[in-house]
């Protein structure tokens, strides 16, 4: 029975070690790239990437359709 455990073990060890080095290494993961500034809309409060966004006076909005929306609420 020890013999059997022996060559099981024995075997085992063999097929792992040839997959481990068979297999091609894999690439090295290249470093993030920087993340794009995010701002906040004035309006609804998403996050947008700032050169997605809409400048207005000291805000940042995120479509055409809440720009005028925040004009009318600063005045």
């Amino acid at each position: 029975m020890v013999r059997l455990l022996f060559w099981i073990a024995l075997i085992g060890a063999a097929v792992w070690l040839w997959r481990r080095f068979k297999t091609p290494q894999r690439p090295t993961q290249q470093p993030e790239q920087d993340a794009a500034p995010m701002v906040r809309c004035s309006q609804c409060g998403v996050h947008v990437p700032r050169t997605s966004a809409l400048p207005y006076q000291q805000g940042w909005y995120c479509s055409q359709a809440h720009l005028p929306q925040g004009a009318q609420r600063s005045e």
